[in-house]
């Protein structure tokens, strides 16, 4: 990779990157939340949102948008606003919500579910500024300046950074749904985590819409 696409040190940024992926934040209470609330497949299915939403920025950082993010305050601000509009609208939603212990959904209602958690996650990645400035600044760190092909070597940096990252929220739903078994049966339990949970998107809209443009 060192003489094609001018990465260097990949041990170091695969290290870099397991540590920055399982230190707890925002993400990891999602799925942790999802995987309590719907089982293994509620928590797998919003850390596929969450993968498949940063994949929207590293496909950024690869060919310029992130840089535009950067660079304009105009465009920084509207991404801005769009995102923090919709983590509050999805956290007030939850907020007002009234969980119903779960027993055994139909395969209808699970589906329409999971892929509710799925796009909430795609939103709620895509749609922060933050995660676009992350990478923009993360991943020049481990690709040479002269390198021909920056693009690839930020869109493979990129993906190897996802791909783990995925793995481990996998396994952070799977821990979390085999300790939520009962928990899934109470409708108390299950109004708190509703709570928790969005209070989690509205203090994230908050501060999103509290960054600076610049």
């Amino acid at each position: 990779m060192d003489g094609t696409l001018g990465i260097h040190q990949l041990w170091l940024f695969i290290l870099s990157g397991l540590l920055l992926n399982v230190t707890p934040g925002p993400d990891t209470a999602y799925i942790v939340g999802r995987s309590v609330q719907l089982g293994w497949r509620g928590g797998a299915a919003a850390a596929l949102g969450i993968s498949c939403g940063c994949l929207v920025h590293v496909f950024g950082a690869a060919i310029g948008l992130s840089a535009l993010l950067m660079a304009s305050s105009a465009a920084f601000a509207v991404v801005k606003m769009v995102g923090a509009a919709y983590l509050l609208f999805a956290g007030v939603q939850m907020l007002l919500s009234r969980a119903r212990p779960v027993a055994e959904p139909s395969a209808k209602a699970g589906e329409t579910s999971l892929r509710r958690v799925f796009w909430q996650g795609v939103l709620t990645c895509a749609l922060n500024p933050k995660v676009a400035l992350f990478f923009l600044a993360f991943l020049p760190q481990f690709v040479a300046a002269d390198s021909p092909h920056k693009a690839l070597a930020f869109l493979t940096l990129g993906l190897i950074f996802i791909s783990n990252g995925t793995l481990w929220c996998f396994t952070v739903a799977a821990f979390a749904a085999r300790a939520a078994g009962r928990i899934r049966q109470s409708a108390g339990a299950m109004a708190w985590i509703n709570r928790l949970l969005g209070g989690m998107f509205v203090y994230l809209g908050v501060r999103v819409a509290m960054m600076d443009t610049r």
